[in-house]
């Protein structure tokens, strides 16, 4: 399970780190139309969930709804769209997306077709300091 070169969740120029450990790191997505979006990767360089033992997908998932949680405590959502991919970058990750009724493609995937103009609200931005002290308190404490 090593580092892939050209992998750029490997290797990666710039990212906004909220939390991390020694298998997985936690990164706020700067995306205008979905404030809150966060991802979860795993740092060894690995395709799927199955490529991790047990206690590894444990604990990757432990990580997701750590940011969940935090979310839904922090921002109110009307959904929490939870998803991994790999289509485009083969390295395991997941993405953690609030979703509200009026955003720019509900009830449509964010990758859907568009539904409406944005309707970005800087209340929905949680504060990343907020937001990783609601990660650590979760993973400490499951509720």
């Amino acid at each position: 399970m090593a580092e892939t070169p050209d992998c750029p969740l490997c290797s990666p120029a710039a990212e906004n780190v909220l939390w991390s450990d020694d298998r997985c790191r936690i990164i706020a997505v700067d995306d205008f139309d979905y404030p809150g979006f966060c991802r979860v990767i795993w740092h060894a360089h690995v395709k799927e969930m199955s490529d991790l033992s047990w206690r590894d997908r444990q604990h990757v998932m432990e990580v997701v709804y750590a940011v969940e949680a935090g979310l839904r405590a922090l921002v109110s959502p009307d959904r929490i769209n939870i998803a991994s991919f790999g289509n485009m970058v083969p390295h395991l990750h997941w993405h953690v997306i609030p979703r509200f009724t009026d955003d720019r493609h509900f009830p449509e995937p964010v990758w859907g077709r568009q539904q409406r103009e944005p309707a970005h609200r800087p209340e929905r931005t949680p504060d990343p300091g907020a937001l990783t002290e609601r990660i650590r308190q979760y993973l400490q404490h499951p509720s």
